[in-house]
């Protein structure tokens, strides 16, 4: 018994159903990767931070990058994830340690570096906004920070807030060749097609309030600039998207969401986007996809 074109005793059509299969299970589902979450600060207690993680490897947030402000609490994550799946991790100094950077800070991240699934330098930069310190000593903390991204072949993970022209020129003479993200994006199109003119390898992440309707800066950027350049993140405790406002908290899990904004913003598939996505988180932190 044969169905036309479809008819299962036909030789070419079962050739192709027999590709169509093959096809649909190398298909793998959407991942997502949170290039930044403080993991730390969302809870103390190690048992709620792995029920964090799970939650979000249950939305399909496979891969995370643990970040923290302080050595010290590099220290502690890094102790109780070092040994999770998926779990990645930068060590740095933020500009809000400026005061107290702990001692001997340059040999401390200098050897943690050398740890397993330490991925890069960061997050460091500039905070011009709540004045840490002076602006002098800021830059100078940033600017050793980037040169030791340079020298074991990192790239490094950047904070700014009011501090966008200063970041702009020391990168310009200083960015390393693994390159730099700017987290949690807050400039607006024309600071990032400025950016990408100079010719400097930088990243542009987006965080939960990507999704705000008075986001007017965010938006204009990520409809101009290039989608192999975006990154997005979840910044938690922080940034929550506005899918969760009613949320106390950011989670890992809620990155789906931001996702899916930005694939509307960009009238693209969403799985096209995440796939996009995925790479350039992947080849950011040289890891494998």
């Amino acid at each position: 018994m044969t169905y036309g074109i479809i008819g299962v005793n036909n030789k070419s059509n079962k050739l192709f159903v027999a590709k169509f299969a093959k096809f649909i299970s190398r298909k793998k589902p959407m991942q997502f990767f949170d290039t930044h979450a403080h993991i730390g600060l969302i809870y103390d207690d190690p048992i709620e931070q792995l029920r964090v993680i799970q939650q979000a490897k249950q939305a399909g947030v496979t891969r995370i990058i643990s970040i923290n402000n302080s050595l010290h609490d590099f220290k502690t994550v890094y102790s109780t994830l070092k040994s999770v799946s998926g779990i990645y991790h930068a060590v740095g100094v933020a500009p809000s340690e400026i005061v107290n950077p702990g001692r001997d800070w340059i040999n401390v991240i200098e050897e943690s570096v050398k740890l397993p699934n330490v991925v890069a330098i960061g997050e460091t930069g500039l905070d011009y906004y709540k004045q840490y310190g002076d602006k002098r000593t800021q830059i100078e903390m940033f600017i050793t920070q980037l040169e030791l991204a340079q020298k074991h072949n990192l790239p490094v993970i950047i904070h700014n807030r009011d501090a966008g022209k200063d970041i702009f020129d020391v990168l310009c003479e200083r960015i390393p060749q693994s390159g730099a993200i700017f987290h949690c994006y807050s400039e607006d199109a024309v600071y990032a097609q400025k950016c990408l003119d100079a010719g400097l390898n930088v990243y542009f992440s987006f965080a939960g309030n990507l999704t705000y309707r008075n986001a007017h800066n965010l938006h204009e950027t990520v409809l101009n600039i290039p989608l192999d350049r975006v990154l997005i993140e979840t910044e938690s405790p922080f940034m929550i998207p506005a899918e969760f406002r009613e949320k106390k908290r950011t989670m890992p899990a809620y990155l789906p969401s931001t996702a899916r904004f930005l694939a509307e913003m960009l009238e693209k598939p969403l799985e096209d986007v995440a796939d996009q996505l995925w790479k350039n988180s992947c080849k950011v932190f040289k890891l494998p996809e």
